[in-house]
C-alpha cells in the first residue's frame, strides 16, 4: 500500500495492516482487511473520518484473526 505524501496519521494505523508475518491461514483472513484498508486510503482523503475508519478496521481485523485462532 503506498503512503506516500499521506497524513502521519493515516501512515501509523495503515503500518498495522500488514499480514505477511502471519502463518498461512491468518494471511488469507488478515489479507482482506489489508485490502480494504488499501482501498479506502486509495479513494477517500486523509482526514479524522478515515483515521477513525482505519483504527475500527485494525479492531475488526484484531478479532477476525483471533477467531481463526479457534
Amino acid at each position: 500500500m503506498d503512503l506516500t505524501g499521506r497524513h502521519p496519521g493515516t501512515a501509523a494505523v495503515a503500518k498495522h495492516f500488514t499480514y505477511a508475518h502471519l502463518p498461512t491461514h491468518l494471511q488469507d483472513v488478515s489479507k482482506h482487511c489489508h485490502d480494504l484498508a488499501a482501498e479506502m486510503i486509495t479513494v477517500l482523503p486523509d482526514g479524522p473520518e478515515l483515521t477513525a475508519g482505519l483504527r475500527k478496521l485494525l479492531e475488526a481485523k484484531d478479532c477476525f484473526v483471533r477467531a481463526a485462532l479457534d
